[in-house]
């Protein structure tokens, strides 16, 4: 599928993705994504192997801003849309602009909603939605040491290195 949806139509969407393969299952994952690593990639093949069609929701600049810090994202949210919808696993990307992933959650109806395990079940957004029309909420373990601020860092210590050579 590899498509890239706007919010304003991803009910739209799902709703006529849920028509044409009711027995299919959705998962939903959500994230920055703002320098893709092998940590990205693994999760969202993990993420994938739990339904049909894996939906991920993508923040907007303007919220990785405010999420991140001034300077991020370091990739413009089209480049990291494009990036993503082009992934083998990845059916359907949406930029969302709120802070928290909820609104975009509420309109996909996720049967799976999928987030990495330095997160406790308690704190995903959107849990209490997705488990009170029947879904599940999975966390999946995250690969030691990749991270997008373990490369930034790596960066900045490499920079701060040549400064003085």
């Amino acid at each position: 599928m590899h498509e890239i949806i706007g919010f304003r139509h991803i009910a739209d969407f799902v709703e006529d993705l849920r028509r044409n393969f009711p027995e299919r299952k959705i998962a939903f994952t959500n994230g920055c994504f703002d320098i893709l690593h092998k940590g990205h990639v693994a999760y969202l093949e993990q993420a994938a192997a739990m339904a049909d069609f894996l939906v991920v929701g993508l923040n907007s600049d303007d919220s990785v801003r405010r999420l991140k810090g001034a300077g991020r994202p370091y990739v413009p949210q089209d480049d990291r849309a494009f990036i993503l919808s082009r992934l083998e696993m990845v059916d359907v990307v949406c930029i969302f602009e709120q802070d928290t992933p909820l609104e975009l959650i509420k309109k996909v109806r996720p049967d799976f909603l999928i987030k990495g395990g330095d997160y406790r079940l308690h704190e995903i957004v959107g849990r209490d939605f997705v488990e009170a029309h029947g879904g599940k909420v999975l966390t999946i373990p995250l690969i030691e040491g990749r991270s997008t601020t373990n490369i930034i860092r790596r960066i900045k210590e490499s920079n701060e290195n040549r400064k003085f050579a």
